[in-house]
């Protein structure tokens, strides 16, 4: 199922919100990227986030390529 939303990639009712997130280990600005096809929220650093039925999982244990194995 589409619609707005449903993406962590840019469209208009997103993209206010994505500016507003940000990494709950860092506290740095995510984007959004996509690994595989997959969605993810990422941070400069390389830290990633799922995004999982469009709903982004800001949890430190769901993070990937977390530096010094915090996650």
């Amino acid at each position: 199922m589409s619609g707005p939303g449903n993406s962590a990639q840019g469209s208009p009712a997103t993209d206010w919100v994505l500016e507003l997130l940000r990494c709950p280990l860092t506290g740095q600005p995510l984007h959004a990227v996509t690994v595989e096809g997959a969605p993810f929220l990422a941070t400069p650093d390389g830290i990633r986030y799922p995004v999982v039925d469009g709903v982004p999982v800001l949890l430190v244990d769901a993070a990937l390529d977390v530096p010094g194995g915090a996650a």
